[in-house]
């Protein structure tokens, strides 16, 4: 039986996952960490301290994770309760992260001992800098799953648009220092609480960037959102139904020239030419190219999402999640291959072992997707360049812009269908984050919800809500010149904990 502070661990970290969307209680998850530290600083051994931290993250990421669940709702080949053990499969692995944060901060205040047994900054200052490296660590190790960063919290306030100065991992480990100022109120030590009170406030109304303007004289980029998700995709009759549906919400060419942007993989026909004849079976894909272009005015240009097809010869080897430019002539542009895939959902990897062991049941489809090659810059005639991020490639901080070519916004189509009332919300604080860190807008377009235009300080310019079938226009929005973060990228995560290293060795050196 777990033992009160085990419990209490448990508990802390359930309840600080409360701080994301759709909730955004965040000064729960901020009193939370608080408890985290107060458990991480009074653990009387490495292995006590670890078993904490660990217990916080099972239920941090149990309960920020319940949306994986709902992707086996449509998995024919598993049934749907293996989700919620899924979710605890995720959260076990995941709670790993925590308990490294919190042993190094433990270690770190044995080794470099103060003058008094009591909390003090050094030992939060280390706390922040271990659960930076930890984030990044999540980020990067085993393909990355870096979903809900603590620092997602501060989008609903101004303090987000200190991710533009530091990015996101650093901005975490400051989420972790304001909870530590917490801790630190808590034990009667009130100087740093006020000062990281003050700061956060001058922060919070330099930040500010007002209500998002508009300006009329640019082009227009027009969202669609189908609402039509995965029940029926097996029937024949789906590719056709879609396709009718997006292009009902595409609109009729104007004035003003448009960018038209439709959902991940939502034009279920292959629309290259070259394939063997086999696989045109559903449809000429110069006819789907010319339903298409014939939505768009003579200045207006689309970016569709579907699949592209691999072949050696005559062999095929594999698909792509991708993204094309198409005219109002039907003619595809540059093609953008999706380059960070999720593991048993696009592809399984080593198939040739797991297969045979049933494993392939946990992927959609008989062939694996294929990485592309990573960020690439698209070239959209009239309306500048566009970088795209397909779907959780959102998520991963500092890997989605082509830095070579910085693109003037960023296309992110989604099937956010899968992942219930919590998925999508939390995809959409994420992709506001990356709007802020790179200092770009953003355009959104998924098949159920939510879509949305954002600007380059995060905010949401018009959205479709979740479950609703629609369209969102509005004048492209600008992108901002290159941010810190832009510049250096996760550099400044790295300065970040190396800073507050320094800081806590030299505030014990200054203690004693």
């Amino acid at each position: 039986m777990l033992s009160r502070p085990l419990l209490v661990a448990l508990a802390a970290g359930f309840l600080s996952a409360t701080g994301f969307a759709p909730l955004d209680w965040w000064p729960v998850t901020l009193a939370c960490l608080a408890v985290l530290l107060h458990l991480a600083w009074h653990a009387p051994r490495l292995k006590s301290v670890l078993l904490r931290g660990w217990l916080f993250g099972l239920g941090h990421f149990t309960l920020g994770n319940n949306w994986i669940q709902h992707a086996f709702d449509y998995q024919d080949k598993m049934p749907p309760v293996l989700g919620y053990f899924a979710v605890v499969l995720v959260a076990i692995y995941l709670a790993i992260y925590p308990a490294i944060a919190m042993g190094l901060a433990w270690r770190f205040a044995r080794i470099v001992k103060a003058r008094w047994n009591e909390p003090d900054i050094a030992f939060v200052l280390a706390a922040s800098a271990a659960w930076i490296g930890s984030e990044y660590l999540r980020a990067t190790l085993f393909t990355g799953y870096p979903w809900n960063p603590m620092g997602v919290i501060w989008v609903p306030t101004p303090i987000a648009q200190l991710a533009a100065f530091l990015g996101t991992y650093a901005l975490s480990g400051l989420t972790l220092f304001v909870a530590g100022a917490l801790y630190l109120a808590s034990q009667h030590q009130y100087r740093v609480p006020l000062a990281t009170a003050a700061l956060l406030l001058v922060a919070g109304v330099a930040l500010n960037p007002g209500r998002p303007v508009e300006d009329p004289a640019r082009p227009h980029v027009r969202v669609v959102q189908p609402n039509i998700g995965q029940d029926g995709v097996d029937a024949p009759d789906y590719p056709a139904r879609v396709l009718a549906k997006l292009a009902e919400w595409s609109g009729q060419p104007g004035a003003v020239k448009r960018l038209v942007v439709w959902p991940e993989g939502m034009v279920n026909y292959f629309v290259e030419d070259g394939y063997p004849r086999q696989y045109y079976r559903d449809g000429d894909p110069r006819w789907v190219r010319g339903r298409i272009g014939g939505l768009l005015g003579p200045g207006d240009r689309a970016m569709i999402g579907g699949n592209a097809l691999f072949f050696e010869g005559e062999t095929l080897k594999g698909a792509g999640n991708s993204v094309w430019t198409v005219d109002p002539a039907g003619m595809l542009g540059e093609r953008y291959d999706k380059g960070h895939l999720v593991p048993y959902g696009e592809y399984l990897p080593m198939r040739t072992i797991l297969a045979p062991l049933g494993l392939a049941r946990l992927v959609m489809g008989e062939i694996d997707f294929l990485p592309g090659p990573g960020p690439r810059t698209l070239e959209v005639q009239g309306f500048g360049k566009a970088g795209v991020a397909i779907c959780y490639e959102i998520i991963f901080s500092g890997q989605i812009v082509d830095k070579a070519h910085r693109p003037d916004f960023l296309f992110n189509p989604s099937n956010d269908a899968w992942f219930g009332s919590w998925g999508p919300v939390q995809h959409l604080a994420q992709a506001r984050l990356r709007a802020i860190e790179e200092g770009l807008p953003i355009l959104r377009a998924t098949p159920t919800g939510i879509s949305a235009i954002i600007d380059a300080h995060g905010a949401l310019i018009g959205i479709v809500p979740a479950g609703q079938e629609g369209a969102v226009e509005a004048p492209l929005p600008a992108p901002l010149p290159p941010t810190l973060f832009a510049r250096a990228g996760n550099w400044l995560a790295l300065l970040a904990a190396l800073a507050s290293v320094v800081l806590a060795i030299a505030f014990r050196r200054w203690a004693r």
